[in-house]
């Protein structure tokens, strides 16, 4: 265990689990800082396979504005930048990467979803990403890779919710599975990770990445450092 995320390694497998269940397993600094520092050891220790869940009733909540009233603008927009490195790290890893998602997720936990390229879900889960309301652009072009850029653009645009059977249908979600099937569908990935060896895998991930890592940063730098990022988050927030 590691403060707000639990980590078991099991072998080649590495799971992180978000443990934050009083606050939806939002991702406040601490949280973000123990996934990077895991995931490096992982790369590290020569991980096949990176898995993410969260405990409790969700999977991430996303951004963590439990503090808003005492972060400055800079503040805040650190956060976001050590959250898209995270969003980075996992979207590059050699290693094959899995996410399993239930109940209500947000924002920045949707995005830690997308990163991965094995993406399960139970049925009760729903998706939203509501930083566009306050002029924040994060993870929005992996989300537009997702499920499409005209179906990103609609589903933005309202801010809307996405409920668990249309995240499989746009492409979102791999599939449905339900708490007890999940360990099955992760060994299922595991073993499909290890048909190739290790540097046969990294090769194939790099020549299938869309290396849009810096512009993806700067689109988020830009929307958050325009003036009063801070208010406008709070404003969002109070008016929820």
């Amino acid at each position: 265990m590691t403060g707000s995320i639990d980590i078991v390694r099991d072998a080649d497998c590495w799971t992180f689990t978000l443990n934050r269940p009083g606050k939806m397993n939002a991702l406040n600094a601490d949280t973000v800082e123990a996934l990077l520092s895991g995931i490096d050891d992982a790369h590290r220790s020569g991980a096949r396979l990176l898995v993410f869940r969260g405990s409790g009733r969700n999977f991430s909540a996303g951004f963590d504005q439990g503090t808003l009233d005492q972060e400055t603008d800079a503040d805040l927009l650190y956060r976001l930048v050590r959250i898209e490195t995270l969003l980075q790290r996992v979207e590059s890893s050699p290693c094959a990467t899995v996410a399993y998602a239930h109940g209500r997720n947000f924002g920045a936990g949707v995005d830690l979803f997308v990163a991965c390229r094995k993406r399960f879900c139970s049925a009760d889960a729903t998706f939203r990403m509501p930083g566009l309301r306050f002029g924040l652009v994060l993870g929005t072009r992996r989300f537009g890779e997702c499920v499409g850029r005209e179906t990103a653009r609609e589903i933005l645009e309202q801010t809307r919710s996405i409920a668990a059977e249309e995240a499989v249908r746009i492409g979102l979600a791999t599939r449905l599975v339900e708490a007890e099937f999940v360990a099955d569908v992760i060994a299922g990935v595991r073993e499909t990770a290890s048909l190739l060896d290790r540097e046969t895998q990294q090769h194939l991930y790099r020549v299938l990445e869309s290396r849009s890592s810096d512009r993806d940063l700067a689109d988020l730098v830009r929307s958050a450092s325009r003036p009063g990022l801070k208010q406008r988050m709070l404003a969002y927030a109070n008016a929820r």
